[in-house]
């Protein structure tokens, strides 16, 4: 089994479907809620998932646990153990190796959406074989304003550019969702309500989520299993970028 750590830094965002194709593909999961635990030691871990969360990734004075696990994230990628940052993840990883993350400037996206891979994408081991515009699940107000100094653009959107990145060899980060469940998302929306008034007509209804998250299963479980197979050491990883972490 290769082993993952998985930050779990919000109650209402578990590992969901992605966990269940992290274990498909042969990974042991070590959950961790680092709100209320000691955030362990990367010995002994061959990859690390940060999941998201409501809170912004610089929020350290309302969150005072955010700055360990940005240094966590930091040293992984330095030490080249695989990380795979989702939503608050990703913006966590983009600020732990130089990025910057603000409130976005044009409103919250929410609801199903394509982004489109990047030129980096097409020779990157996660990202090659997925399809040029695959289908996402959005739920967050923040934006990845800047990406760190030597990352490489993955996917980008129309409203905000930044969707998803490779850092280093190994550190990947998606501002989008894929562990999600129809169910998880319309209990975000009845929480939320105002948040979700900003989605297109029709798509946080039961039928269409539904449908979209057989989208995502279909693109995203493999794009899983790659990740699974890099932190094993089955798949060889992208070329170093020559990172400076902050």
């Amino acid at each position: 089994m290769t082993r993952l750590l998985v930050l779990q830094p919000d109650e209402l965002d578990p590992p969901g479907r992605l966990g269940d194709w992290l274990a498909d593909a042969g990974a042991d999961l070590d959950v961790v809620r680092p709100a209320g635990a000691q955030l362990p030691e990367l010995v002994g871990y061959r990859g690390v998932v940060c999941l998201g969360g409501p809170m912004s990734a610089t929020d350290d004075r309302d969150h005072p646990w955010l700055p360990g696990v940005r240094r966590l994230l930091a040293g992984a990628v330095t030490a080249r153990v695989p990380v795979l940052g989702v939503c608050l993840g990703a913006h966590l990883l983009a600020v732990a190796a130089g990025g910057r993350v603000e409130r976005g400037e044009s409103g919250p996206e929410v609801g199903p959406l394509l982004v489109a891979k990047r030129d980096a994408a097409w020779r990157d081991p996660l990202f090659a074989d997925l399809p040029f515009m695959p289908d996402v699940l959005q739920f967050h107000a923040d934006a990845i304003v800047a990406l760190p100094a030597t990352a490489e653009l993955m996917a980008a959107g129309t409203r905000y550019q930044n969707q998803a990145f490779r850092v280093g060899a190994t550190g990947y980060g998606i501002a989008f969702h894929i562990e999600t469940t129809p169910e998880l998302v319309l209990a975000w929306a009845r929480s939320n309500p105002d948040f979700a008034a900003t989605a297109r007509p029709g798509d946080l209804e039961p039928d269409r989520l539904a449908e979209v998250h057989r989208d995502l299963e279909e693109t995203w479980r493999p794009f899983a299993t790659r990740f699974v197979q890099l932190a094993a050491g089955e798949l060889a990883p992208a070329l170093p970028s020559g990172l400076r972490l902050a």
